[in-house]
């Protein structure tokens, strides 16, 4: 068993579906990583559902302006995790933010002491989480080819801004993280 929580942030259809605005090019990729994290983690993953809030307020609402689209309520189908995933997630937390650094994901990371990030997106929800859970003093790792970005261009860059919060958050693949004994 590799040490920590997992989290797998935002497997959901919005981002997979090829004809979604907001759609991961390299979701499959992502998704086939997160498959090979989850037997090594059992009962510790987090899968978290980015989900629009009931009325958007401050610079949110300028947000939904620009994505319409997205204000359904959490039970719509846009925001359910893929089928791959959704039988298997015990443990699902709903955040409105970007960022799903929540106090319920915060007990669970705290007591595990670790952090395991995998998902989507790399550049946004991803990034986000890592740094508060860092700030937070939670050491982070983020795995590089069980995430993906809105376009590979800015996986890469999110990539390397993680990278810069040395020691707290890490960058890794899975092989590293599989072979690593913590």
């Amino acid at each position: 068993m590799t040490s920590g929580l997992l989290a797998v942030i935002d497997m959901q259809r919005v981002f997979a579906d090829p004809a979604s605005p907001w759609a991961a090019p390299r979701f499959a990729e992502a998704a086939a990583g997160v498959r090979r994290l989850l037997p090594h983690f059992g009962d510790r993953v987090t899968f978290t559902r980015f989900v629009a809030p009931d009325k958007p307020e401050g610079a949110w609402r300028a947000y939904y302006e620009q994505w319409p689209f997205a204000l359904q309520p959490p039970d719509a189908r846009l925001w359910r995790l893929t089928d791959e995933f959704a039988a298997g997630a015990h443990h699902v937390l709903d955040a409105t933010t970007f960022g799903k650094w929540t106090p319920e994901l915060a007990r669970r990371a705290t007591s595990e002491g670790r952090l395991v990030l995998a998902g989507v997106s790399t550049d946004c929800c991803v990034l986000s989480t890592a740094l508060a859970a860092a700030d937070a003093g939670v050491e982070v790792l983020v795995v590089a080819d069980a995430c993906a970005g809105a376009d590979d261009d800015s996986h890469a860059k999110a990539l390397r801004v993680l990278d810069l919060y040395r020691p707290l958050i890490r960058v890794t693949t899975l092989a590293e993280l599989l072979k690593d004994p913590a």
